[in-house]
This record gives structure tokens, sequence and C-alpha cells, in this order.
């Protein structure tokens, strides 16, 4: 499996941000880079909740410190690299996971609603790199990995904001990689479907589809899982990942592939 040590490799000593990691894929992957040796900081805009995710991690015996910040906004990604330098002295890792859902007709949305999917979707992760990568520069190198989807790629009726910024997301992780590839920053994507968590769960029931509809769209027959995101995300971070920058994984069980109905 990707998240087994001697495939990945031990992430020891090093720190990371996972943002929005107090459920779904960013708890997965705060949980699996935390397993292989990773020292996490935990992200939610609820104190408690960040707090109780990185306790669950330090009673597996992992490290952790939970810090509450809204990364929609620059000090939020400011306030998350500084816990990082507090808690751990230095920088490793980020991966850009937090990330907000809307399913409405392209006609209806409104200015809000548009600002507020762009200012998480794909302000936050600019804001994040930003704040990261003034600390991996000075140490000279690091690693960013972009939550993105498979509507990063395509699209689907009533995504419009989503699909908009997702594509965005797509472009900067391209943009970064390319400006910061000889400066030591590797600056990956993952391209999720349809994975089982909370957020999923909100979006088909704004959307009214189940995931029984998923699962005949999709050519593995199934909704992904959040472990299996946090393995490749584990597997981009590593060392094992080091001559990939600037491209994206779709963990997607062959959505994008299939042409079909």
């Amino acid at each position: 499996m990707v998240g087994d040590r001697d495939v990945v490799g031990s992430l020891e000593g090093r720190s990371a941000i996972v943002t929005g990691s107090s459920s779904g894929i960013g708890l997965a992957v705060a949980e699996r880079l935390a397993a292989l040796g990773a020292r996490v900081v935990v992200n939610s805009r609820d104190a408690a909740r960040a707090e109780a995710v990185a306790e669950k991690i330090v009673a597996d015996g992992g490290t952790a410190v939970g810090v509450a910040a809204d990364v929609s906004v620059p000090a939020g990604g400011q306030t998350l690299a500084d816990a990082a330098l507090d808690a751990f002295g230095r920088l490793d890792v980020l991966v850009n996971n937090a990330g907000i859902p809307l399913v409405k007709p392209a006609e209806e949305i409104t200015p809000d609603d548009w600002a507020n999917v762009l200012a998480t979707n794909l302000s936050g992760p600019l804001f994040c790199a930003q704040a990261a990568a003034r600390v991996m520069l000075a140490r000279g190198g690091g690693t960013i990995v972009n939550v993105s989807s498979v509507l990063g790629s395509t699209a689907i009726p009533g995504r419009a904001a989503y699909a908009t910024a997702k594509h965005g997301l797509e472009g900067l992780t391209r943009s970064l990689a390319v400006e910061w590839a000889d400066r030591g920053i590797r600056v990956v994507s993952v391209g999720p479907a349809y994975v089982a968590t909370p957020f999923v769960e909100r979006t088909m029931a704004t959307g009214k589809f189940s995931a029984a509809d998923l699962e005949r769209r999709t050519p593995l027959g199934r909704l992904g899982t959040p472990a299996e995101v946090a393995d490749v995300v584990a597997f981009l971070v590593s060392p094992a990942a080091a001559y990939i920058t600037g491209s994206g994984v779709a963990i997607d069980g062959g959505w994008l592939a299939y042409g079909g109905w």
C-alpha cells in the first residue's frame, strides 16, 4: 500500500500543515502523515474541532497541534505557518485541503456565493502557499499538495463556482511549481472524484443525487475513501516523489476516463 513506510519512507522530523483537517479527506491525510512520523498542524475554523483531532493523533502516538484559522483570508495562512514554526521549528509540507461546496444553477449564483467559494477554494490555497513558501524558500525546499477535484478537469451542471475554483487551483498548482522548482519547492495536485465524506454527503443532499447514482457513474463501481486519497498524498510529499512537480494525480475510480452515460 502507498501509505506503508517501506514504500513512502519515514517522514520523521518533518513538519506539515493540513488545512481543513478536522474531518473527511483532511483528517485522513493528517492522520496518515502523523503515522509516518510527521509532526502535524491540524486546522479548522473551529478551535475545538482542530484540537480534538490533534489530541487523538497524540493519543495514537503521533505529534500534532490544533490551530484555528480561516484560510480564506491572508492572515489565516500566516497563522498556520507561524504555528508550525512555533510548535516544531520548521515547515516542510503544506496540504491545501480546505474547501466548501456549492450546488446551484449558474443563473442563481449570487455575488456572495461566488466570492465565498473562490475565497476558500482558490484564494485560500494561494494565501497558505505564500505563507508556507516564505518559510520553505528560506530553508531550501518543501512540498505543497493542493487538493483539487475531478471538477478541476471537467464540469457538470450546477457547479459553475466550484468547478471554476478547482480549474483555477490546477492553474495555480502549475504556476507555483514552475516558479519555485529551482528553489526546491515541489507543487502538485490531487483530483479526487466522489469520496465518502461529510462534504460529499452535503453535496448529495443539495444536489439531489445519491451514492447509488455515483456508483453507477464510476467505472470502479464505488465511492473512494479518505484513506485512499491520504495514501496518494503521503506518497507525493515523500522522497519517493522527488521528481514529480507541476502535475496532478486523478484519484477518481476511472471517472474522467469514462465517457458514457
